[in-house]
């Protein structure tokens, strides 16, 4: 497995350059002509007049998708006639809510949602007339669901409410609601697969960034303890993907034995491993269809995700009808595994749910999920660039060109850091980056030294040299740009959330002739306070993260020279601040700090900071608040 991003990725819907989209009336959009082609500008409310969705649940007799949309302004929750694409809404909520799966024998829902963004998510079963029951009560629990047994009369649920540090795991009456404790977590090996006949828990121990293991516990043994199965000889990370339907399997995803994570399979009976899927990328996980009929792998091939769905009988392909171009994702089967849900998205088009009779010659497009406002031949489709690093490293990254940019019309360029660390940049739509392409601006999103999906060396180089090296990549990437002859080589500014957050302030403070703007979306500026001031939560991976980014008991003096607060005196380039308040992370004292500290410069500072929001912008109201903020101020600063 990868190195873990646990610390400052931005969340799915974050407005940090993720996937979002969302659904206000648009203003109006302008059009130019440029070399005899219309061009239309559209408004941040245009591009967010696009319905987010995510969730591919079927419904117990096959006809409907549990899903979560965004076309009200909030997420709430939705079912999907599959014939027709009929949505009747289940949940009105105030805060954003999550699909977790139907009940496998009737109409029930469970759901799941958090408190303006404090990402302490609850569990909560609703019923057919829309009665909600919080099955994890209390202020400072934190649960996530694992699944249903086998027989569909039980499902599990982890939370943390024994011991804010671990997660302790339960497994639930599916009539009653009431509850027995399965496993009780006091070492931080948490639950990551449970056999689908109840008997084994695979159980993984994170040692250090590089490495992790496997343990197994056997749940039919009275006073069992928790067995190691994983048996490398170096360093690698591993992670239980799913047991086989017929509990004689477990597959798991590794590092182990190369750059690259492949899926290895270890016999429950005799305790062998062997391997069963490799790739030239990381194969980010496989997992199967209730009988084990299908098998659906997810292989992140170059910043793009690619999803292969087989046969297991025949081992051949599933012959799937043409599709418009894009990553598939979240596929998901119907009880009885005719049908298969699916989303498909592109650089130009976002989320779309598709169902599909398997089959048949005829897939059915439940959902038109972009603005009928936007002209899609107005969008960007990105391409991968790649350039040397100021040590002769290739650096990757995903590059957005404007349509009106040529060599006789050079533009500006932003440079884009993702959230981490150990994160990436990938392709697929994104309402932000293509408001921003569409106002004229280049963006490259970088995936700098440290990231995700090329190798586990690449994805180590950074380690406890961040604000350093992965920074001038960062440097070298402007480089890049400017050596492209549409690019406007004096205009390129910074910006990026979380992670990216972080080394925009880092640039603008250890870099400052480099950049002319940078927009830090709630980024750290303080490593200090941050390192010491972790959700307790993130125990069983604090390990990991102190190997990644340093102890702050013995470095704490590298922690304060790469935090751009205690160097703010160095910031001298104009320098906007998005935060959310309630963000456990990265908190708001963080960006208050910075924001004053720049402002002592007489450097001009603008701070965007939404109450209601956490580590991410959820609500569609203040994405679209965000993302003219970004284009009002790089015009401003930048254009």
């Amino acid at each position: 497995m990868l190195k873990r991003t646990i610390l400052f990725s931005a969340m799915t819907l974050a407005v940090a350059g993720c996937n979002s989209t969302s659904n206000i009336s648009p203003k109006s959009s302008t059009a130019i002509v440029k070399n005899q082609t219309q061009f239309e500008h559209y408004s941040a409310e245009t591009f967010f007049d696009t319905t987010s969705i995510m969730g591919s649940s079927f419904s117990h007799d096959g006809q409907r998708i549990l899903v979560s949309s965004d076309e009200t302004g909030i997420f709430n929750l939705y079912s999907i006639d599959v014939k027709n694409g009929q949505k009747i809404q289940l949940t009105e909520s105030t805060d954003t809510t999550y699909p977790v799966r139907y009940f496998p024998n009737d109409e029930r829902i469970l759901l799941t949602r958090d408190q303006g963004g404090n990402e302490l998510f609850h569990l909560y079963v609703q019923t057919p007339n829309g009665t909600i029951t919080d099955l994890t009560p209390g202020d400072n629990v934190r649960a996530s669901f694992n699944g249903f047994s086998d027989n569909e009369k039980s499902f599990y649920v982890s939370t943390n409410e024994r011991d804010a540090k671990f997660m302790d795991l339960y497994r639930y009456d599916a009539k009653t609601y009431k509850r027995k404790l399965v496993y009780q977590n006091n070492t931080g090996l948490n639950v990551q697969s449970i056999s689908p006949n109840d008997a084994f828990l695979a159980l993984g121990k994170s040692n250090s960034n590089k490495d992790s293991d496997i343990y197994l516990l056997d749940l039919n043994k009275k006073n069992a303890k928790p067995k190691l199965i994983s048996d490398f000889k170096s360093e690698a990370q591993i992670f239980a993907n799913t047991f086989s339907s017929d509990n004689k399997d477990l597959y798991y995803t590794t590092n182990g034995q190369g750059e690259f994570s492949q899926v290895w399979r270890y016999n429950l009976k005799s305790g062998l491993h062997s391997e069963y899927l490799k790739d030239d990328w990381d194969i980010n996980t496989i997992y199967f269809s209730k009988s084990g009929k299908y098998r659906v792998k997810i292989v992140n091939e170059d910043s793009s995700a690619k999803v292969s769905i087989i046969d297991t009988h025949s081992n051949q392909a599933l012959n799937m009808p043409n599709l418009p171009a894009g990553s598939l994702s979240s596929v998901n089967f119907s009880a009885d595994e005719s049908h298969i849900s699916f989303y498909l998205n592109s650089d130009t088009s976002p989320n779309n749910l598709y169902s599909w009779t398997v089959g048949s010659s005829k897939i059915q497009k439940l959902t038109s999920s972009l603005s009928p406002k936007i002209n899609s031949a107005n969008l960007v489709q990105s391409t991968i660039a790649r350039f040397k690093s100021f040590d002769g490293l290739e650096v990757p990254g995903v590059l957005y060109k404007p349509k009106q940019a040529s060599e006789t019309n050079k533009v500006p360029a932003v440079v884009f850091v993702h959230g981490g660390p150990g994160g990436q940049s990938r392709t697929g739509y994104s309402a932000m980056k293509q408001h921003l392409v569409n106002q004229g601006y280049a963006v490259f999103a970088v995936n700098n030294r440290g990231s995700s999906g090329y190798g586990k060396t690449f994805n180590h180089l950074d380690d406890k040299k961040h604000g350093e090296d992965d920074l001038q990549d960062i440097v070298w990437s402007k480089k890049y740009l400017q050596s492209l002859d549409w690019v406007n080589a004096d205009k390129i500014g910074i910006m990026g959330g979380s992670y990216g957050g972080y080394m925009t302030a880092a640039a603008l403070a250890f870099e400052p002739e480099e950049f002319k703007v940078g927009v830090n979306i709630f980024g750290v500026t303080n490593w200090v306070r941050t390192l010491t001031s972790i959700p307790p939560w993130w125990e069983s991976f604090k390990k990991s993260l102190y190997d990644e980014m340093g102890d702050p008991a013995t470095d704490g003096k590298r922690h304060r020279r790469i935090s751009p607060l205690f160097h703010a005196k160095n910031i001298t380039k104009p320098l906007m601040v998005v935060q959310g308040a309630n963000d456990p992370r990265v908190l708001q004292v963080e960006s208050d700090e910075l924001v004053e500290a720049v402002k002592a410069n007489n450097v001009p500072v603008e701070y965007v900071l939404f109450n209601d929001e956490g580590h991410g912008f959820t609500k569609k109201a203040n994405r679209i608040t965000a993302s003219n903020a970004y284009v009002t101020f790089l015009n401003k600063y930048l254009k």
